[in-house]
């Protein structure tokens, strides 16, 4: 028995001396750097213990705080819009279209491409003069058309929607899996019994789909509190720090060298995705008991 125990320990301790060296150091390592005053321009590093943290939640740290609202926002958001589309994609694209392998192939493409390259090429589709707004001048709505990325007005929600673009086709694999692995004979014995589709979608397809439901919430969740690279190539932040957010500050800190607020920053993201991930587990898990 001692030894069956030991053969599995030898497989465990690679990934686990790998899992410690690139993530659990570096993470420790950050949070121990987050105290200080580190900053390139100057030699000395001072321990200043939570002032970075203080700093970024007071009125000192007004840009910080903007931040990290823009990110809430931004999850928030867009989870409800991926989800939603994703989860009616699914539902169109489960059966009975006889093109419906193409037209899975074309949602699910934005995914298959690099963010920053998405990032590069929605920059010209929504500057003024792109086809976004000559389409809407061609259709009679000129007076919709705006600078997407420029003005305060539309900055963040085009941001937004270039990520539900690039994000629904992924929700929609995720949610079509889940649907196929529903019995058809639940569907067949409750259209025997009268049952409508709205209530077949109420009282089968939801129920049997929350596992899939639930899992693309927490994941487009975590992704939403990390995001970075969209931002960046978008907008960079701007306009005016109107659609900054935490990795694209954390990005900007490093970048002047100011590395003790730029792990503070990184710390209170870290913090807040780990708060939110225990707060759905706790809800969900809940769900689960009650059943």
């Amino acid at each position: 028995m001692y030894k069956k125990k030991l053969y599995g320990i030898k497989f465990i301790i690679p990934a686990l001396v790998l899992y410690t060296v690139l993530y659990i150091i570096p993470t420790i390592a950050g949070m121990v750097i987050s105290l200080t005053d580190w900053n390139i321009t100057r030699p000395e590093i001072h321990f200043i213990g939570l002032q970075n943290f203080v700093n970024i939640f007071t009125s000192r740290g007004g840009q910080y705080m903007a931040s990290v609202g823009h990110t809430l926002e931004f999850t928030f958001i867009t989870v409800i819009l991926k989800t939603l589309i994703g989860l009616g994609l699914a539902l169109l694209l489960n059966k009975g279209l006889k093109s419906r392998n193409m037209f899975r192939t074309i949602f699910f493409l934005p995914y298959a491409l690099a963010p920053l390259i998405i990032g590069i090429s929605f920059v010209s589709v929504l500057k003024p003069e792109g086809p976004f707004n000559a389409i809407l001048a061609t259709i009679g709505l000129e007076g919709l058309a705006h600078s997407w990325l420029t003005e305060s007005a539309t900055a963040l929600g085009s941001t937004m929607a270039v990520e539900v673009w690039r994000m629904a086709g992924w929700n929609m694999m995720i949610l079509l899996a889940g649907l196929q692995m529903i019995p058809e004979e639940y569907y067949e014995a409750s259209a025997i019994d009268g049952a409508g589709k709205w209530k077949q979608f109420c009282k089968i397809t939801l129920p049997f789909l929350r596992p899939s439901l639930m899992l693309v919430i927490v994941l487009n969740t975590i992704h939403g509190l990390r995001v970075f690279d969209i931002i960046y190539s978008l907008t960079g932040g701007g306009p005016g720090g109107l659609t900054e957010v935490i990795n694209t500050l954390v990005f900007r800190e490093f970048g002047m060298g100011r590395y003790g607020m730029a792990n503070a920053l990184n710390v209170v993201i870290f913090l807040i995705t780990v708060i939110i991930a225990l707060m759905m587990q706790r809800v969900l898990s809940g769900k689960e008991s009650n059943e």
